[in-house]
């Protein structure tokens, strides 16, 4: 079973000479102070941050929990549906956490997210910019209104930006009371080696890391990430293949948007939900590729998505869902026939 399910990349960046001449050369019997510093530095210099707005943790899991610790004792306000990890870090903490739901077409209301904001007053609003599961880029007037709205609230405005660089560029709100989260487990291919990042100001990054471990990542997960991003020309070939195979699966579903409801994506996935969704996600589970569904949540139940894998099993998915198309579309003509008869 080919699984398509995760949103993981479906390579890695480092070739077998490359991994093992970074293992071998890894101080791992030393604390990784140094490495932490020349990551962050690393990381700075790649993406165009200033090092001085930037912390590193486990993956972004942990600043999702740093957030529900540290960031007041209100109320969380989020969207539905929006990552899981979101309610469950809420539900670990036993803290209140809000929702604003989604409309039919899972498209968000700006007007019920800013009505809750000042009905609820929360300590934070997070959302995923790409959605997730939805894999839709919020415009920067939606951004910068729930920025105004949480500052004028006196709250915490949390972007996870887990799939921005599958994404075009949009406009970060100013403030201290911005957080954006980033990770290595996407785009960079680190999914495993749990690397997330915070950037916002110096003083919400002290607040965060008031509940700071001591040495939040181990030294070869640092060695890997900081060797890769020094090596830019190799970096963005890296970058470029993922973002052809998110190109790649949208066009598979794109194409077949006349029949199944298909949400574009500024993601490494793409949502499609609807009777006809299930249909050809039932189909191409039989055919050997694992696509991600929700049988057991209301809001999902008819949403079926799909990550990328590569170009030779992505061409083989193609295939399959034209089958599925074919068999789709002599069924209905069948039916037309048979209508046709009948009066």
């Amino acid at each position: 079973m080919i699984r398509i399910n995760k949103n993981e990349s479906p390579i890695r960046a480092f070739t077998d000479e490359t991994l093992k001449e970074i293992v071998v050369n890894s101080r791992f019997f030393e604390y990784p102070d140094d490495e932490y510093d020349e990551f962050l530095e690393a990381y700075a210099t790649y993406n165009g941050f200033d090092k001085n707005q930037l912390s590193a943790a486990n993956g972004s899991d942990e600043w999702i929990q740093k957030c529900m610790i540290a960031l007041g004792d209100g109320p969380v306000l989020t969207i539905n549906p929006d990552f899981f990890m979101y309610t469950d870090y809420a539900a670990q903490l036993k803290r209140p956490i809000h929702y604003v739901n989604c409309e039919e077409d899972f498209s968000f209301d700006l007007t019920k997210i800013l009505t809750a904001m000042d009905d609820l007053k929360p300590s934070f609003f997070i959302l995923s910019q790409p959605n997730n599961p939805t894999g839709a880029l919020f415009s920067d007037d939606f951004i910068q209104q729930c920025s105004d709205k949480m500052e004028a609230l006196g709250g915490y405005f949390v972007l996870d930006e887990a799939y921005i660089e599958f994404s075009e560029p949009y406009t970060v709100p100013a403030g201290k009371h911005v957080i954006q989260m980033r990770t290595m487990s996407k785009i960079y291919g680190f999914a495993g080696l749990r690397i997330g990042i915070v950037i916002t100001h110096p003083d919400t990054i002290a607040l965060l890391n008031s509940i700071h471990h001591p040495y939040p990542i181990n030294t070869l997960s640092l060695q890997l990430a900081t060797h890769l991003l020094r090596d830019q020309p190799s970096l963005d070939e890296f970058f470029a293949y993922q973002r052809a195979r998110a190109a790649q699966l949208q066009a598979i579903f794109l194409n077949q948007s006349d029949v199944i409801n298909v949400i574009p994506s500024h993601t490494n996935f793409i949502m499609t939900y609807g009777e006809n969704a299930l249909s050809l996600g039932r189909y191409i589970e039989s055919h050997g590729f694992l696509p991600r569904t929700y049988p057991d949540d209301a809001l999902l139940k008819e949403v079926v998505r799909y990550s990328i894998s590569t170009e030779e099993n992505l061409n083989q998915l193609a295939r399959i869902v034209t089958d599925w198309r074919s068999h789709y579309d002599s069924v209905n003509d069948q039916s037309l026939e048979i209508r046709d008869k009948v009066k």
